[in-house]
């Protein structure tokens, strides 16, 4: 017995060594390694807040430049907007920027409009879909403003078959194509757009009403 208990308060003294040894040696490693995931833990912490409190503040800049347009304070409007385009964060200044060509039709200049729409539309650093908005935007500006050409160049790469604005597109180049005398177009896409099941429900009953104008004024047998 005595012998074991020898044994055993040897074998404890041993593992007692080793974890000292292993300690000394990768102790501050580990240490070093704990305090990292904690700072990192608070820096990430810390970037959240600040880009929230960051786009919280932009997200209030540009509530109040929308309070400005609806006042009739165009102006005022714009020129925040330019601001929050200068220096928003996140996606504000997108918005900022597709917002100030809103104003700016609306203010009368269409041709500046579609300009700052096609200026968003070919920026390769904003995102895809916003980009394809831009050039919905500017097409049906000029269904009114322009040419047939004007608005398919614009808005025909994205009117094809499994594009999410597929169905608004068609809409544009079919009022466009009306507009032009250019009635089988016009009836061909605006049939496009009653037949897709996946149209949304307003769009497809202009469509049809489009269709059932053409086809009343006799335009359908003339194209």
């Amino acid at each position: 017995m005595a012998d074991d208990s020898f044994i055993r308060e040897v074998n404890e003294e041993l593992r007692s060594d080793r974890v000292k040894a292993i300690w000394r040696r990768f102790g501050p490693l580990l240490i070093g390694g704990a305090v990292a995931v904690v700072l990192g833990t608070a820096a990430t912490v810390g970037y959240q807040y600040w880009s929230e409190s960051r786009a919280s503040q932009s997200g209030d800049r540009f509530l109040a430049a929308l309070d400005l347009a609806r006042q009739g304070k165009n102006d005022e409007a714009l020129a925040a907007l330019s601001e929050l385009e200068k220096d928003g964060y996140g996606a504000y200044p997108v918005l900022a920027r597709m917002r100030a060509a809103t104003l700016t039709f609306q203010k009368g200049d269409a041709a500046g409009a579609v300009s700052a729409f096609d200026a968003v539309a070919a920026d390769n650093s904003v995102d895809a879909s916003i980009r394809d908005m831009a050039r919905l935007r500017a097409a049906f500006i000029l269904i009114d403003t322009g040419s047939y050409d004007d608005v398919a160049k614009r808005v025909e790469p994205i009117s094809t078959d499994g594009n999410p604005m597929r169905h608004s597109a068609r809409e544009a180049l079919g009022l466009a194509a009306w507009k032009a005398g250019r009635t089988d177009d016009a009836m061909r896409l605006f049939q496009q757009i009653a037949d897709d099941n996946g149209a949304p429900p307003d769009i497809r009953q202009r469509a049809n009403m489009m269709l059932d104008l053409i086809r009343s004024s006799g335009a359908a047998a003339q194209g």
